[in-house]
């Protein structure tokens, strides 16, 4: 079993990959990226989306829980404010994706460091519970909204490509429309999997260099001992805050993946306790305070339920 190399110097602890093994791992998870398109079937492409789509999402909950030690039941509220707000922005001002996306992270932070200040003086149970109170209150919102949200009926998620007229032919700058390249068709799922495949290397990117970073940390100190922190010159207000909004902004950028490859969402289900409790899994699965547990218990979580209903079916006697 290769174990990491002793560190000797500040330079190696900060390495990227720091060994063999890891520039290994990197190598065949690359060949596997670029090899699921041209062998998966639809149903596949649809679960690496989702996959992806939780690696973002499952991003954010590490950097509030797993870094900042801050546990939150409201994860799902910030993945709805994304979603509708994608949604809204398509339908009502039929604006391009690559302004609707940034746009939900935006809107899903703001949100988040709203709740920042509630989490100063609370921590565990009580932290939960306000943000629990949260995921409920976003959902009262979204369905006392019908005129931009439709209510409980949903509401369909265009993509388009470009600014939309409102009188424009059905299908101009489409992201829906297959692109014919050729040597191969580029389908709607297709599309999407290059797409969020970038916004999930961005996502784990941003993840591994806070937890090197000074803020992260600080937010690490606060996780282990928020009293010493500050004797250190921590300052445990500031260090909780960023936790909140960098998660919400992941939360809202994965809440408008999550709407573009659903196509038309609802407010309950999906975005309620179930789908916090389901983020919370993932960082446990795959291993609390750690940019690859992120990654690993995302693509496990997706993964393993349709793979188990394979496999069961071929088992005796389940």
């Amino acid at each position: 079993m290769p174990t990491k190399p002793l560190v000797t110097r500040y330079e190696q602890d900060l390495a990227l990959f720091p060994d063999f093994w890891h520039k290994v791992a990197i190598v065949l998870l690359v060949a596997v990226v670029v090899a699921w398109p041209l062998l998966a079937d639809a149903k596949w492409m649809g679960v690496a989306n989702l996959a992806l789509t939780a690696i973002v999402g499952a991003m954010g909950m590490m950097i509030l829980t797993g870094f900042a030690g801050q546990i939150s039941l409201g994860h799902a509220a910030f993945l709805a404010v994304g979603a509708y707000t994608t949604a809204v922005m398509g339908e009502q001002l039929r604006w391009p994706f690559w302004l609707c996306m940034p746009a939900s992270g935006v809107m899903a932070a703001a949100v988040g460091m709203a709740v920042g200040p509630f989490a100063l003086r609370l921590r565990g149970l009580y932290l939960a519970i306000v943000t629990l109170g949260l995921l409920f209150l976003v959902n009262h919102l979204l369905m006392s909204l019908p005129g931009w949200t439709h209510g409980a009926s949903g509401i369909a998620v265009p993509m388009h490509t470009w600014f939309v007229a409102e009188d424009a032919a059905r299908g101009t700058h489409s992201f829906t429309t297959t692109w014919d390249l050729g040597f191969m068709k580029l389908d709607y799922d297709r599309k999407l999997y290059g797409l969020f495949l970038v916004l999930a290397v961005g996502a784990a990117w941003m993840g591994k260099n806070v937890a090197r970073s000074n803020t992260g940390r600080a937010m690490m100190a606060v996780r282990d001992h928020d009293l010493a922190a500050s004797v250190l010159g921590v300052n445990p207000a500031r260090s909780k805050i960023v936790a909140f909004g960098l998660s919400s902004f992941l939360g809202g950028i994965a809440g408008a993946m999550f709407a573009y490859q659903q196509q038309y969402i609802t407010v309950d289900p999906p975005f309620n306790l179930g789908m916090s409790i389901d983020y919370i899994a993932m960082i446990v699965l795959g291993g609390v305070g750690t940019t690859f547990g992120a990654v690993a218990g995302a693509i496990a979580f997706e993964v393993l339920s349709p793979l188990s209903e394979i496999v069961g079916e071929r088992l005796p006697l389940i």
